[in-house]
């Protein structure tokens, strides 16, 4: 497997604790917006079948009221705290400047070069983790609830083009620029600007409106033909790999060209790069769905049986 464990103590009464103070707290965030990632696992908990569906209730805390979008911000809000900083380096990707490519022995590592801290890293360890998932047991390896909290958040994270950008400008944060009137960034742009600018002009700021059109283009209108494929994944611990080299492919193509240090952004922008902005939330949450049916439902033993191999073609 190409993931090392990233080993959690349960600490069952402090992370409810924690949780409870996210939920009530308000939300920082330096990856797909707040409304980026629910919009996300919103969608993902709507694919899941019965088993799935299921095993994310029992395994979110009582406050979260079984919506796994209340709680899908929780690793932006305590990557600086003390106890989860070694989570910092998983939510994104540095490439080469200009290689606009993603190599996982290259590329996936902290900034002190430990090896398979990165996005797609953890999205494989992470999952690995949630396959020990058996209802009732209280000897757990692992604190399944965090574990569950991560992947659903970092495959948001994974299909944000500019998640996986160059290393000099810090996946686009460095270069400044004005998005219409106000400051921004690169990276904010495709955070959140492009989100609140459509829903702002699009659905009345209506979330639920919002959702409601992605989820029927997922299911019958504009993505629907590509659904099936978006869900192609034989090994789950190699698909974030495809997901990060989706991504950089596209910071590439839409999110770098022709921006400058200084430029403005506004109509022809906002209007090009909102199908791609759309597009990755959907595929986010058909891939999380995808890959929670397959960790809890009646591919589990599949899924299992392929991250073993995975972790034995490597040794």
């Amino acid at each position: 497997m190409k993931s090392t464990t990233f080993s959690m103590a349960s600490g069952a009464s402090l992370l409810v604790a924690v949780l409870g103070l996210v939920i009530a707290s308000a939300p920082v965030t330096r990856s797909w917006s707040t409304e980026g990632h629910m919009l996300t696992c919103q969608i993902a908990q709507g694919l899941l079948e019965p088993a799935a569906a299921h095993a994310v209730k029992n395994l979110l805390p009582e406050e979260a009221g079984g919506d796994l979008s209340a709680l899908c911000v929780w690793p932006d809000q305590v990557r600086h705290w003390y106890k989860y900083q070694w989570t910092s380096p998983l939510h994104f990707i540095d490439t080469p400047d200009n290689a606009c490519s993603f190599v996982y022995s290259r590329d996936c590592h902290d900034p002190s070069g430990s090896k398979d801290m990165c996005v797609a890293g953890a999205i494989a360890n992470f999952t690995s983790q949630l396959m020990h998932y058996k209802q009732g047991s209280a000897d757990r390896k692992y604190n399944l609830t965090e574990a569950l909290l991560f992947l659903s958040h970092f495959m948001g994270d994974v299909h944000q083009p500019m998640h996986v950008g160059f290393t000099s400008d810090q996946g686009g944060n460095a270069v400044n620029l004005r998005w219409f009137k106000h400051k921004s960034n690169l990276h904010h742009v495709w955070d959140r600007e492009i989100i609140l600018t459509t829903l702002a002009e699009n659905y009345g700021k209506d979330m639920d409106a919002f959702r409601k059109d992605l989820e029927h283009n997922i299911t019958k209108g504009t993505w629907s033909d590509d659904m099936s494929s978006w869900k192609d994944c034989t090994d789950l611990t190699s698909c974030p790999t495809k997901y990060a080299t989706e991504s950089i492919d596209l910071a590439c193509k839409w999110g770098y060209n022709s921006v400058h240090e200084g430029d403005t952004l506004s109509d022809d922008y906002f209007g090009s790069r909102l199908p791609i902005v759309t597009r990755r939330i959907a595929q986010g949450g058909v891939r999380l769905a995808m890959f929670l049916n397959r960790v809890f439902g009646e591919h589990k033993h599949k899924a299992a049986a392929a991250l073993h191999l995975a972790a034995d073609d490597e040794l």
